[in-house]
């Protein structure tokens, strides 16, 4: 089985191809965007072991000089040492701009490589692989590349569009458990936002989807794409709806700034933490029913991900950091906060202006440090 969603974009839309063996079908899938360019795939040092030889074989039949560029796993590779390092061995590849990067493996891997194919010689084009659920389901689509910084998250980067996404569902079956996980916070994330209707499908189905059973799988990520590349596709840049796709993000950067970005809070877990508080601050504010949030919390915890900041090693967190990363995030305007907030599940929306002494309350209410 492989579905296949178009986002749509004039003069530079793609398709991503979801389905089972994409690996093995490289060279031909990619024929139709791409000539005899030669192909510099950039993946981590996991990647490489678990994958690196299928991609190199599904690749051979593309008739291309193909090299590969292996950088250290983790989200310390995002970061300016990372970039430079990485457009360093692409300068020595000798790459021009007919020639094509391949973000091959997770987030940071596509954050990073599509970074780079952004401002190498001003921009070269990129395919994304996605090796992990989250990245097929949320950063490998949509054009959004970034690395990290002391100052927060993703704050150095560009909107730099891929040629193509391949998700192969089969690479998933290599991901330890807690990788599945992070995924599927993203997958639950869209219910949340904008789709009821799939949220209660995944009520239903988060434990065969868990399990990484084909049509459920497929279902889920094909659906989550859709929404995504629709809302990309009405607002590229993030001027408006698309910031509806950081639900929970607000608060998930800030407590992985707080937390440096490591074991301690993976970012699919950060976002299933941070979805949880957007519902319960919505709550508090009294944007939605306290039942509309429960259920969010419910459905969450229900797949093992957390739902409370106490339940990350290290709590308590300071409320007056917390809300100093969260000033520095990228929705905020005019030094005014701004948070994506639900009035039921399924109806996610911006909203601007939030007060600061009302959302330390908040967090102090939630358990962080007055």
């Amino acid at each position: 089985m492989t579905a296949r969603v178009r986002v749509d974009l004039t003069g530079r839309g793609y398709d991503v191809v979801i389905g089972a063996g994409l690996l093995d079908r490289a060279s031909e899938l990619m024929a139709l965007i791409v000539g005899p360019a030669r192909l510099a795939v950039v993946c981590d040092t996991t990647v490489d072991a678990l994958h690196g030889a299928q991609l190199a074989r599904g690749l051979a039949a593309h008739g291309a000089d193909v090299s590969r560029i292996v950088i250290a796993p983790g989200e310390g590779a995002k970061s300016f040492a990372g970039l430079e390092d990485l457009c360093g061995r692409l300068l020595a590849l000798g790459l021009d701009r007919g020639d094509l990067v391949i973000a091959f493996g997770g987030g940071v891997v596509g954050d990073l490589a599509g970074f780079a194919a952004a401002i190498y010689k001003r921009g070269i084009d990129f395919v994304q692989i996605p090796t992990t659920l989250l990245a097929q389901v949320d950063s490998s689509v949509g054009g959004k590349t970034a690395i990290d910084t002391a100052f927060g998250k993703n704050l150095i980067g560009a909107f730099h569009q891929p040629r193509l996404v391949l998700a192969d569902l089969d690479v998933l079956r290599t991901l330890p458990r807690r990788e599945v996980l992070c995924g599927y916070a993203e997958v639950l994330k869209y219910g949340l936002l904008g789709d009821r209707r799939f949220f209660e499908t995944l009520e239903a189905t988060a434990p065969r989807i868990l399990a990484l059973k084909a049509a459920p799988l497929l279902a889920a990520v094909r659906r989550s794409v859709e929404m995504k590349a629709e809302i990309v596709a009405e607002d590229e840049r993030e001027s408006g709806r698309r910031a509806l796709l950081n639900l929970g993000h607000t608060f998930a950067h800030a407590l992985e700034t707080e937390t440096g970005y490591g074991e301690r809070l993976k970012h699919g877990e950060a976002v299933a933490l941070g979805c949880a508080l957007a519902f319960r601050f919505s709550a508090a504010l009294g944007y939605c029913a306290a039942e509309e949030a429960q259920r969010a919390s419910a459905a969450i915890a229900a797949a093992g991900l957390p739902t409370r900041m106490d339940e990350i090693a290290g709590h308590p967190f300071a409320a007056d950091a917390l809300v100093l990363h969260m000033a520095q995030d990228k929705k905020a305007e005019g030094g005014a906060l701004t948070f994506v907030l639900a009035r039921r599940i399924g109806e996610a929306f911006i909203a601007k202006g939030v007060d600061r002494g009302r959302l330390r309350e908040f967090l102090i209410e939630e358990g962080a440090r007055p």
